[in-house]
Formats: C-alpha cells, structure tokens, sequence
C-alpha cells in the first residue's frame, strides 16, 4: 500500500545549512520518506566550503529545491534573513540540516498548521525543544499555548521564542523584525528571543518535544556551534554567577536595554 502524501501547499520549507552537506542530504530524504510535500524548500547555506558546495548542487538533480549561498561567511543571522527573504508562501517550516522527521510528522505538521490556520493572533508553532517549556496551557492534539509572565519563577520561561524547528507565519520580520546581523549565533537568537517577548509574540509548543524530530549529529558532521567554557562550566562559583548573570542580562534586554 503506497502512503498518502501530505501536500502542504501553502507551506515553504527553510533549511540553513553549514558544512554538513551528509546531514542535509539525510533531513531531504527523510522529508520525502515522511511523505510531506511542501510548495517549496530553501537551503539557506552560509559560504560553506566548495566541496560541501559542490555535493549539495549535486543533490538538486534528486531533490527540488532552491540553493542560496554565497562566497562569504556573513553569520547565522544573515543566513536566516536571505532565507526568509526567499519564501514565498504564507508559512514557513524552519528546520536545521542536522534535524530529521520521526514517525507521523506529517500529521503533527498539519495539525500544528491548522492550529495557526484558526488562531490569527499567533504567530508560530514549536515542534522541538531540549527540554519541555514549564507554562503551557493544553490546547488540542498534543499542543499547548505557551505562556510568559514576568513574575513567572525560573529562567526557563524566556526561552519562549526558539531557532529550533519551528513552524511560523512568513510575515515573521514584520512583527519582530529582521534577525540581528554581524554577532554570535547565540546573540542572533537571544535577540530574536527578546523581540518575540517585547513584541508579544503568542506561539504553541508541542508537548512530546522530542517525538516529531531528532537532532543528530555525526562524528564526520559534528555540530558547527562553538561556546564559551563558562557557560557549560559545573564548577560551583562559576555556576551560580552565571545564574545571576543570566538573571541580569534577560530582564535588563527585556526592559531596559537596546539589543
């Protein structure tokens, strides 16, 4: 019996992508054995190496999609922006190359889709996450709404707005503005991060947050995020000043400071 394939036609699929050309390869061919077809797929690919280059263009010939890369390594926000910039279609499916679909992704995608569909005042939709955001309020089919209050205990609840995969309304930049150009990576999200919050953005989170996707990362395409010792650092003095620290830094962006 040959499986039904779920069109999402007003749906464009967002891929970025950094020298793991392997990891691309592998989340396309999940993405047609999960039997999802999209309207269209971007890779938004950040001045990779001429071999990685020269492998995905290969791949066109198996996969339909649009490449979009360049000859300088401009940084995981202008990689984002160029991305966004060429979609087309009302909704955008944001999915990293080193992710691929579980089991019965086509449906939780549709389902997630018509939650947007029927709710006009928000603005994306979480399929993943590496742990479960602590206030949510059920919805239907295994999401919830996401909820943020400032009085709200822990630091966890400023992780409302993610660079994981996520589905969002196309007309993202026009709310919360473009992604922050010439930083980190870890400063481009956290200042996405902060403008979905002051923005009000509203979003739903899937509650089995590791049940639609996986990240894997081989030991030939390793994971191309760097970060500083001190934010992994166990050690007892550095960990409760980086709590204080982080305390900080996310109430001063969200209130006080330009970011």
């Amino acid at each position: 019996m040959i499986a039904t394939v779920e069109r999402f036609d007003d749906v464009s699929l967002m891929i970025t992508h950094y020298n793991r050309s392997r990891s691309l390869e592998r989340l396309l061919s999940e993405i047609k054995k999960a039997n999802c077809s999209f309207n269209s797929i971007v890779v938004a690919d950040d001045s990779s190496s001429a071999e990685h280059v020269a492998y995905i263009r290969s791949l066109q010939n198996t996969y339909d999609f649009e490449l979009l890369t360049g000859p300088v390594n401009k940084g995981l926000g202008n990689n984002l922006n160029k991305g966004q910039d060429a979609v087309k279609t009302p909704y955008t499916l944001y999915i990293q190359e080193d992710f691929i679909p579980l089991e019965g992704f086509a449906e939780k995608l549709k389902n997630g889709l018509s939650l947007l569909k029927e709710n006009a005042d928000f603005d994306m939709v979480r399929f993943y996450a590496y742990s479960k955001y602590p206030y949510l309020k059920t919805c239907r089919d295994g999401f919830s709404e996401m909820l943020f209050k400032w009085w709200y205990p822990g630091l966890d609840k400023f992780a409302y707005y993610s660079d994981h995969p996520h589905l969002r309304r196309s007309t993202f930049f026009q709310k919360f503005g473009r992604y922050k150009e010439g930083v980190s990576g870890d400063k481009t999200e956290f200042s996405m991060m902060m403008s979905f919050l002051r923005n009000k953005g509203k979003a739903f989170f899937y509650e089995q947050h590791k049940s639609a996707l996986e990240q894997l990362n081989s030991e030939s395409e390793p994971s191309t995020m760097t970060r500083d010792k001190w934010r992994n650092s166990d050690n007892f003095f550095i960990r409760n000043l980086r709590t204080v620290y982080r305390y900080l830094n996310c109430y001063s962006a969200l209130y006080l400071r330009k970011i």
